[in-house]
């Protein structure tokens, strides 16, 4: 259940479990070898994590340039409910994603920016919300531990850039933050688990800004 601190942010403890799919689409055709494709799906359990709040459906079309660069363009399903709304609806975006990285000899680095087109089913709502998110990310192996095993960190920040009738507001969104580890399970099949603190602002809004602590369990197959 949510709890308001003395600054008006209320805190809540969330549980997210998600699976992601990456693949290459030149095993049907060798003309499409630089073609990627993304299947990624997220349940998201709030207060105290006794009850689904949010989910999430993504896919995506991307195209690799190099070992280093791939650009994406995709769309995401956000059924969302309570308490994170006090009305059930609906979010339907398209975007857009450059996605870069970088190996060196103290671990893997790489950055995801999107531009999102937000499209709620919202009585009342007919405008478009436009959304920016830059995120940086940084593994690091730790063979002390075992040779499989990897320190995951990332932060992502989330911009609007414009007002809508939704109620969404031009400006800081949220921040994200994540700490934890990775164990590849063989060369293919990864998982990441951790710990997730996400901010809300909720900028002109009757209800208080939130912070979640969300414990993350994600589960990467790339091939």
């Amino acid at each position: 259940m949510n709890t308001v601190l003395a600054d008006n942010t209320a805190e809540d403890f969330y549980t997210w479990a998600g699976f992601e799919m990456t693949g290459s689409m030149s095993a049907n055709n060798s003309y499409l070898k630089n073609f990627r494709y993304k299947l990624f799906m997220q349940g998201r359990f709030g207060d105290s994590s006794s009850r689904f709040t949010q989910g999430l459906i993504r896919s995506g079309v991307g195209y690799t340039f190099s070992d280093k660069v791939t650009a994406w363009i995709g769309y995401d399903w956000v059924p969302t409910g309570r308490p994170l709304a006090l009305r059930s609806f609906n979010d339907h975006a398209v975007w857009q994603q450059l996605s870069l990285q970088e190996n060196y000899p103290f671990g893997t680095a790489s950055s995801r920016t999107r531009l999102e087109q937000h499209f709620f089913d919202i009585p009342g709502s007919g405008d478009v919300a436009h959304l920016f998110r830059q995120m940086f990310k940084l593994s690091t192996p730790m063979r002390f531990v075992s040779p499989n095993t990897s320190l995951v960190i990332w932060n992502e920040i989330f911009a609007n850039l414009n007002s809508t009738d939704a109620g969404t507001q031009s400006g800081f969104n949220q921040n994200r933050a994540f700490a934890g580890i990775g164990y590849g399970i063989n060369k293919h099949l990864l998982l990441e688990i951790g710990y997730m603190n996400q901010y809300i602002h909720r900028r002109n809004n009757t209800r208080p800004d939130l912070m979640l602590h969300v414990m993350s369990v994600t589960m990467l197959l790339n091939f």
